[in-house]
């Protein structure tokens, strides 16, 4: 028997059920989860999430159910990291397709189910806003996490759910987020995070790798790149609460408004009527807005050197050597510093200081090289911020 995991929200979100399916049950136990492809612009130039249509090279489980291996690869103009975070994951990884909305969701997971022999389901979010309740102004991509709840929930399988690293999203104000979830269930430690320390390296989750560095024991004020607010780094943010299927569904409108949605257009009715807006409709807008670069991949979808999510290629402009990248980033941090910021994600580097991917490389390699109490896995130390040898 294989455990079966959904990944809420996809994108990172597969990377904290990983690590939630090893505190549960052990790195070594078999298991499976279930992940849209629904990535960052930065690594997918086209809004929205994929279909299994959008990748070759997948296998075919069973009836509804694709599986990713190392050879799936994207279709273009599509990218994913999905089959490299196949690659390097214990647990296998299979698509969630939201095209038919939540009812072809709940084929997905139950031929996905019946695969694994499993009678349960271990449904996952890392941050906490698959209990949100769609007003809150911070609240930015509620949709994918809502349709997989209204899909556990049409499955009639016994579904517990996860929320792991309370407001590492920032998406819901932790005021407001930690009565719903009521007390913590575990906490994740270092030992958990031991499978995914190397993800951080090219994967541009920064929810995920904020959770990561929680567990390892990190503790203070992080900046993000997309986000409202920097994140405070405490013993809460490792823990991960459980709620009862019954219990998330009351706490999220959005969700009751998708039972028996079946496709992923009215999906998004549902999200303008709950929330005000569309997330999809959103990434649309901005990718017309900014020109997002599409990203080069290798044949199993991987960012090769040279290439997003690391960092993004420079829209035209001329390389800037390494002293000058150095020197800039050195301006840069005083200010976050001077903020009261200790961390910053890889994330932020690189696109606040607009890196591409050989600057990127260059920075880091000589953060770790000279500063090596600098790198704090998988985020970096504010120069100054908590003093010691090599700081």
């Amino acid at each position: 028997m294989k455990r079966l995991l959904i990944a809420a929200g996809g994108g990172g979100d597969a990377i904290t059920a990983a690590m939630v399916h090893t505190a549960l049950h052990g790195a070594d136990a078999p298991a499976l989860v279930l992940t849209y492809a629904w990535e960052r612009l930065v690594v997918d130039p086209v809004p929205g999430p994929r279909r299994t249509a959008d990748f070759t090279g997948t296998e075919t489980a069973a009836q509804d159910l694709a599986l990713v291996t190392a050879a799936t690869a994207p279709v273009a103009p599509a990218g994913s990291l999905i089959p490299r975070l196949a690659a390097e994951l214990g647990p296998r990884i299979g698509l969630l397709d939201p095209y038919g909305g939540t009812l072809g969701l709940a084929r997905q997971i139950t031929a996905a189910a019946h695969w694994c022999g499993a009678d349960r389901i271990d449904l996952v979010d890392v941050g906490g806003d698959i209990v949100a309740n769609g007003d809150e102004p911070t609240l930015r991509s509620p949709l994918g996490d809502a349709l997989a709840l209204a899909a556990c929930a049409a499955t009639g399988i016994a579904t517990a759910v996860h929320v792991a690293g309370p407001g590492l999203d920032n998406e819901v104000p932790l005021p407001d987020l930690l009565p719903r979830l009521g007390e913590p269930t575990f906490a994740l430690t270092a030992a958990h995070t031991e499978g995914v320390r190397g993800v951080f390296d090219w994967h541009p989750s920064e929810a995920s790798a904020l959770l990561v560095a929680a567990a390892r024991g990190i503790r203070g004020v992080c900046g993000t790149r997309d986000a409202p607010r920097p994140v405070l780094l405490d013993d809460a943010a490792r823990q991960v609460h459980r709620l009862t299927l019954e219990r998330a569904l009351a706490l999220n409108p959005l969700a009751r408004a998708l039972a028996g949605c079946t496709g992923l257009d009215d999906a998004e009715e549902a999200s303008r009527a709950v929330c005000g807006f569309s997330e999809i409709e959103r990434e649309r807008h901005r990718a017309t807005r900014s020109g997002v670069p599409r990203p080069a991949t290798t044949p199993n979808g991987a960012a090769p050197p040279g290439t997003a999510p690391l960092g993004t290629p420079g829209p035209g402009r001329p390389a800037r050597d390494p002293a000058t990248v150095l020197a800039r980033f050195a301006d840069w941090e005083r200010g976050l510093l001077a903020a009261g910021l200790a961390y910053v994600t890889t994330r932020r580097i690189t696109e606040e200081l607009d890196l591409d991917d050989a600057e990127a490389r260059s920075l880091l390699g000589t953060l770790r090289a000279g500063r090596p109490r600098r790198h704090a896995p998988p985020l970096w130390r504010l120069a100054g911020a908590g003093a010691g040898p090599g700081v």
